[in-house]
């Protein structure tokens, strides 16, 4: 298979003599989420490029088929409380920890810090070798966020600098969350800034298609505001609503009818959709693939209200579909946004900011369109395809450290004696 020649070689051989071998685990896979769609992507990517890459996990959901991905039949697996649509399930540890021993990769990653997870965490310590992972959802934020409980936030986060203190590399999906980490405690020499991908071919403005909205009983006229991920308040949703009646009220003094479209499930859902009974708000549930992009692509803007997020893969993916986007001025979304030119980035506490910008936006459709298009062309320089090369060549690193450090040193040369 050819490769880009700013590439690394996908067959290059490592120490051993032949390429890398990874096996990545994670407790989200089949789940709808950026996440998993980043690490579906990941798995599809190393097969179109030849690398050695194994994806473990263990769900009851329909997993994504590939030929790198193990599914491992879960020993127990029940809705997560509060999350009906999410699963916890429990691994068969044993099977997983002689899979892997038999399979003897060179470098674990650990995407989620669950039970498939620590399963994987335990493998790289037995086999002793490197472990790396992504920090790819802020846990101590979330549970502060839920639970407002000072004590279990602190768990949270002693739980987390004990789990990732082994590891070789932590990837953190922005800068910003490079400091937060730093201030977890975690060492700042081992943090590396993954380059932010999606998968710029599946969300992409030629999914425009406003009969869709027909389909689902919505004007096709009408100014939509889209929002996509977990219907939860750690999602900043509560701003949302909190608002919508005055953007509702104020864009129809303008002539222009404001509808609010909720793509996903969550706790938040059955509160949210009660106090926005009586205006113009759709949810829509969990959509995926194609239909997904199409609610993207034929929506007007895309509104991401998350102060919790380490990346906001959703806000890379509705640029991608031509659309603009706000979102807060705390978390990793705003660092994928060109301020003022691709979206809008606004105080998180600032709710008349949120009403003027997007009032604004839908009573000025040049503006809008113009954004959309320059969110579009933004995208183009972040395809997947550049984020898997940073991936791999970080762990053919860490394999190649750990085989240098593996050495024996070489025996001094005698001394010639003295005549």
């Amino acid at each position: 298979m050819m490769h880009n020649a700013n590439e690394p070689d996908a067959l290059q051989p490592g120490p051993s003599g032949r390429p890398t071998r990874v096996m990545l685990f994670t407790d989200t896979l089949a789940d709808v989420n950026g996440v998993s769609r980043f690490i579906q992507d990941v798995a599809i990517r190393s097969r179109e490029t030849d690398r050695d890459l194994e994806i473990v996990t263990s769900t009851r959901l329909a997993c994504p088929e590939g030929s790198n991905i193990n599914n491992f039949k879960p020993v127990f697996a029940m809705a997560m409380p509060g999350y009906e649509n999410l699963e916890l399930a429990l691994p068969p540890l044993l099977a997983m920890l002689r899979h892997a021993d038999k399979a003897r990769p060179d470098v674990i990653h650990v995407s989620t810090p669950g039970p498939v997870g620590c399963a994987g965490w335990l493998a790289a310590r037995k086999l002793k070798i490197p472990m790396l992972g992504v920090y790819h959802t802020d846990f101590p934020a979330y549970v502060d966020n839920l639970f407002d409980d000072h004590a279990l936030t602190e768990a949270t986060s002693w739980f987390m600098r004990r789990f990732y203190k082994r590891f070789a590399s932590i990837f953190t999906r922005s800068a910003d969350y490079a400091g937060s980490l730093t201030k977890l405690g975690m060492d700042p020499g081992k943090l590396v800034r993954l380059r932010p991908g999606f998968n710029k071919d599946s969300f992409h403005t030629r999914f425009r298609d406003e009969s869709v909205w027909v389909r689902h009983g919505i004007d096709r006229d009408s100014f939509k505001v889209i929002f996509c991920g977990r219907v939860s308040v750690e999602k900043g949703l509560e701003l949302i609503t909190d608002i919508w009646k005055r953007v509702e009220k104020r864009c129809d003094e303008r002539g222009v009818k404001a509808e609010l479209i909720i793509v996903g499930d969550g706790p938040y859902r059955e509160a949210m959709s009660k106090k926005l009974e009586k205006r113009n708000a759709h949810f829509l549930g969990f959509r995926y693939g194609e239909e997904l992009s199409t609610l993207y692509a034929s929506s007007d803007l895309f509104a991401f209200p998350s102060t919790t997020d380490t990346l906001g893969q959703v806000v890379m993916e509705a640029q991608g579909c031509g659309i603009p986007v706000i979102a807060t001025d705390q978390g990793g979304p705003k660092e994928v946004i060109r301020d003022g030119e691709t979206g809008l980035v606004l105080p998180a506490d600032d709710l008349n900011a949120w009403i003027d910008a997007i009032v604004g936006l839908a009573c000025d459709g040049q503006r809008r369109r113009a954004m959309g298009a320059e969110a579009r062309g933004f995208m183009e320089g972040f395809g997947i395809e550049g984020s898997f090369e940073h991936f791999w060549e970080v762990h053919e690193r860490a394999r190649a450290s750990a085989s240098r450090d593996a050495e024996p040193e070489a025996s001094p040369k005698a001394e010639p004696a003295a005549v």
